[in-house]
């Protein structure tokens, strides 16, 4: 069987990682169109950068709860019959023991040459725009997807939809596109669909099967009746 998985900020939060946006509409106090556009980072380099400094140095504060561990189980067992997608930034599902995660939205733990585009594993700060080890121009920024950029790996994810026996959807609110659509191309290929969420989503509606509580106890369920 093949199976997608779609994570959101629902997945992180029960680790204790802030959700992307609050119900005030801010993303830990600041306006998301402050840290999390092109146009912000041109504009305050340095804010921006400074910004996702503090997020990186955050990830090692937190560790991977039953839902990413039960994942990473999962992802031990089917290899490439599991297409693992998040739009989460933080590698919660790494250290949960998932292999060849798809980050849509990108990596928090990577740094992107606006100047030869090559991407950098990155663990320590970019504030003081260190140079990009590939070109050797100080042009590094997150390695993160901002609003008005296009997702990454859309192509295969895509693919694996078309493909899919089964998608399920974890910790997502159903509202920010195209990832609130996956299921709808899902279910137009044949594929069954599941939603796991704490709440009902804004895309509840177009799910075979919804399951509401927390990801940290739905999640490894879901995964044992997988692989009774």
């Amino acid at each position: 069987m093949k199976i997608v998985v779609l994570t959101g900020a629902g997945i992180s939060a029960e680790s204790g990682v802030p959700t992307f946006r609050d119900s005030d509409g801010l993303w830990e106090g600041h306006n998301v169109e402050d840290v999390a556009t092109p146009e912000a980072y041109d504009a305050r380099p340095s804010f921006v950068q400074k910004f996702y400094d503090e997020r990186r140095a955050f990830l090692s504060k937190v560790e991977p709860n039953p839902a990413h561990v039960a994942l990473g189980r999962l992802s031990e067992l089917l290899g490439s019959d599991l297409t693992l997608v998040t739009q989460n930034i933080d590698d919660l599902h790494e250290r949960g023991g998932a292999h060849d995660v798809v980050h849509m939205h990108g990596e928090l733990l990577s740094a992107l040459c606006r100047a030869c585009t090559g991407r950098t594993p990155w663990h320590k700060e970019l504030s003081d725009f260190p140079p990009c080890p590939r070109c050797g121009v100080s042009e590094l920024r997150p390695d993160v997807v901002w609003f008005g950029e296009i997702p990454y790996e859309m192509g295969r994810i895509q693919a694996a939809l078309m493909r899919a026996d089964l998608f399920v959807s974890v910790g997502t609110s159903g509202a920010v596109y195209p990832a609130a659509g996956f299921v709808q191309m899902a279910k137009a290929c044949g594929a069954k669909t599941l939603e796991l969420n704490l709440v009902p989503s804004d895309g509840t509606a177009f799910f075979d099967e919804a399951r509401h509580g927390l990801a940290g106890e739905l999640v490894p369920a879901w995964v044992d009746e997988v692989i009774a």
